[in-house]
């Protein structure tokens, strides 16, 4: 019977660390619903001094900051600033998508470049190379490539759910609209269906 092994200090460590960001960002909420500051992702995550994709991967902290937000401060502002966060957001992490799409491009042209070595050297036809050295170099590169995979495709949720957030929003401002007995103009930046915009 084989002893039973624990997590890793690499593990163990990368626990602590989240631990220690979450405790942060429940901190600044904390404060900042106190304080009476405007709540978004990006002014939490920049009080607590971590990403905002940081947020944006923990369910339970982004609800309780789209919670956050949505409690009455002032009424007309709030709704508006929400909007135009949530489209920030929308950029940011279209950007950051493409940033990790190019970096995982790169990791791949680079691991192709090692496996290539690795065969030439194996034929005999190239110079011997230290192969422990570059199968750890190979396996390094294998794990960056799907974590950032998978970062990229935690991006590509987020900003779906940035979206549908941000549409949801937009059907409640022109809802708004119509209650408050605006004209049945649509708010800027909005086509009504079956109109094409100017």
């Amino acid at each position: 019977m084989t002893p039973e092994v624990g997590p890793s200090p690499l593990t163990v460590a990368r626990r602590r660390d989240v631990d220690a960001r979450r405790a942060r960002v429940a901190q600044a909420l904390d404060a900042m619903r106190t304080e009476g500051i405007e709540i978004t992702i990006s002014s939490v995550a920049a009080r607590a001094r971590v990403h905002r994709s940081f947020i944006h991967r923990h369910l339970d902290l982004r609800a309780d900051v789209y919670a956050a937000a949505d409690q009455p401060s002032a009424a007309g502002t709030a709704t508006t600033t929400s909007r135009q966060s949530l489209e920030a957001d929308n950029l940011n992490l279209r950007a950051t998508a493409r940033r990790q799409t190019q970096h995982i491009a790169d990791l791949e042209a680079r691991l192709s470049e090692l496996l290539g070595e690795q065969a030439y050297s194996r034929t005999g036809l190239g110079a011997p190379h230290n192969h422990a050295a570059l199968e750890e170099q190979n396996n390094t590169l294998q794990n960056e490539i799907q974590e950032l995979q998978a970062k990229l495709q935690d991006q590509e949720e987020e900003l779906g759910a940035a979206r549908e957030a941000n549409r949801q929003l937009m059907a409640q401002l022109n809802k708004s609209a119509a209650n408050n007995g605006f004209d049945g103009q649509p708010l800027p930046g909005r086509v009504r269906p079956g109109r094409t915009q100017q």
